[in-house]
């Protein structure tokens, strides 16, 4: 975990460097302090020597303004070194994300993902943060005053060697009990995340069933579960105070007890007893402080080891065998023997033996029922999943043979779910195409027939969506992304049920643009409905992963069963609707 996490922090290995010198510093310079004061009362207060008093007094107030000045460096380059880390954590595992393909976001929840991009990468900055000055300051100070302290009286120090291996003990108990729990509190702050995310991304269906309270609920049962795993989790680290107290407190008794004896019989000067039981209080202190920066450590542990999780996912499609001046030449497309399933381990097969030969500029059709395999086969296309057997080719080429930006920049993907993000119409627009014109924004928007009720809205192409084009309709938000889509001029463009919110109208207005001004595009278009499809080049027709027919409308209206009934069920629901 550290070898994959440390090169986020090396750039700034020089700020580190200064903290981690400040920090010692400033812990030295503390340590000196108790020094000058016990010479003060053994010398100074003795003889009643004032300038000897005021001269070491100044020496005081000098040593606490550079310790001060020194504290205060070791913050701002802890804190410089800290929060670039934790922006490089989060960029590096964003970055990464953006090459997973589909079965690697799979792996992990889109909860998970945001809590280790955000929660865990906070995490391991706090500790970088925390851990410069507190476990720098603390073990020099520890160290330095425990030394200090046997070189003013070795008698005294006996006390430390109860008192150290108890609390040693103590503090280890706890951190071997803490470390599971703090994974697991990780693991319920995704599940309360995901419970969140759904409701929310959800919301109108959850208010159209009337299931608030069922919502509410199940909110709250993720809520007491994380709250009972922090309280276990917390409350062993809240033991730990009360236990270092009661060491530190019985420790200073015994010092007083032995001290002040040593003290009354002449063997220890007040001055050094002073001294003493200020070391011993830094000393404990210190103790203190390293036992929470280990409870720190050990919650950091865990974040860290789920970040390398992200990091250490090897994106499932990669470019290695590209040649990279390969360009799509056009949009022809060939399955020859591709099979394909979702995970290894799976027994059946999502799409088995396909053959497949599409010309370039064909339109063809896509008919099948629910998991027949339609998406799973479009999605191949543009290497969105990887062909478990077999080759797709596109323009003549395998598809692995292509860089994926050259390769995706040829096939556009209008999806099942429609994405918009937040901002105008524009800005969405032009993820098609970022140099595009205002006559061509315009174009698409008239092929993919959404002038219309973009010419109705307040500033028009500037009119903002809101988040995820919460204000306009689902028929409405399907044409914005056939319109974004048709912007790429590609040389395939893959309509997956792309047009089943708008009326049948507009759906043939839609299929005539694409005819009219898409001529040399291979269009793939999924749909449910037979009009849809009805006038395309080439039907296919899906069944059980594999293609059960493929020809025109009329030649399967001819040969095959399933397009024959899918074709008279809806012609039947067409009269009963009249």
């Amino acid at each position: 975990m550290i070898k994959k996490i440390w090169p986020y922090a090396r750039p700034y290995t020089g700020w580190i460097a200064a903290g981690v010198l400040c920090a010692a510093g400033e812990a030295i310079f503390e340590l000196l302090i108790p020094l000058v004061m016990s010479d003060i009362v053994n010398i100074g207060i003795k003889t009643g020597d004032e300038a000897y008093i005021l001269a070491n007094g100044l020496k005081m107030v000098v040593m606490a303004l550079i310790s001060l000045a020194l504290g205060v460096g070791s913050a701002i380059f802890s804190s410089i070194a800290g929060q670039n880390f934790g922006a490089n954590l989060r960029r590096a595992q964003y970055a990464h994300i953006q090459g997973f393909a589909f079965s690697n976001i799979e792996r992990f929840s889109t909860a998970s993902l945001i809590t280790r991009l955000t929660g865990d990468a906070h995490s391991m900055q706090m500790a970088l943060t925390m851990g410069m000055r507190l476990l720098v300051r603390a073990p020099v100070m520890m160290i330095s005053a425990l030394i200090l302290s046997i070189r003013i009286s070795l008698q005294l120090s006996s006390v430390f060697l109860v008192a150290m291996p108890v609390l040693a003990v103590c503090v280890g108990t706890i951190l071997i009990k803490t470390s599971p729990m703090f994974r697991s509190l990780q693991e319920k702050t995704d599940a309360l995340n995901l419970v969140v995310q759904e409701n929310l991304a959800g919301i109108r269906v959850v208010k159209s069933f009337v299931k608030a309270e069922e919502e509410s609920e199940k909110f709250a049962r993720r809520s007491r579960d994380l709250k009972a795993t922090a309280e276990s989790a917390f409350g062993m680290v809240v033991i730990n105070m009360p236990i270092m107290m009661l060491i530190v407190n019985a420790t200073l008794i015994a010092v007083m007890w032995i001290g002040g004896g040593l003290v009354h019989t002449g063997t220890l000067e007040a001055g050094d007893l002073m001294a003493y039981f200020t070391y011993i209080m830094q000393i404990m202190v210190s103790l203190m402080m390293v036992s929470m920066m280990f409870m720190m450590m050990t919650r950091s542990v865990a974040c860290g080891k789920r970040i390398a999780e992200v990091l250490e996912e090897a994106p499932a499609i990669t470019d290695d065998g590209a040649q990279p001046d390969a360009v799509v030449e056009d949009g022809s497309i060939d399955f020859e023997n591709v099979s394909f399933k979702y995970s290894d381990k799976s027994a059946e097969w999502v799409l088995r033996d396909v053959d497949l030969h599409i010309r370039s500029g064909q339109t063809v059709g896509v008919l099948g029922g629910t998991g027949s395999g339609k998406t799973t086969l479009v999605s191949l296309i543009p290497r969105l999943y990887e062909a478990g057997e077999g080759t797709v080719s596109v323009g003549g080429r395998p598809v692995g043979e292509y860089t994926m930006r050259r390769l995706r920049d040829a096939v556009s993907v209008v999806l099942q779910k429609n994405t918009l993000f937040s901002g105008t119409i524009r800005e969405n627009l032009l993820w098609g195409d970022p140099n595009a014109t205002e006559e061509q924004l315009w174009a698409a928007c008239r092929a993919a027939c959404a002038d219309e009720f973009i010419e109705k809205m307040p500033g028009g192409l500037d009119y903002d969506l809101g988040q995820g084009g919460v204000n306009v309709s689902g028929g409405q938000k399907q044409r914005l992304c056939i319109a974004r889509a048709i912007l790429k001029q590609p040389k395939v463009l893959i309509l997956d049920d792309s047009t089943s919110a708008v009326d049948t109208a507009t759906d043939a207005k839609i299929r005539r643009a694409f005819a009219n001004e898409l001529k040399d595009t291979t269009k793939l278009i999924i749909a449910q409905r037979v009009a849809s499809v009805r006038e395309a080049d080439l039907i296919l027709v899906m069944d059980g992963g594999r293609i059960a027919a493929q020809g025109t409308h009329e030649e399967l209206m001819q040969t095959c069963d399933i397009y024959q009934d899918v074709y008279r069920s809806q012609q039947e629901g067409v009269s009963l609707d009249g």
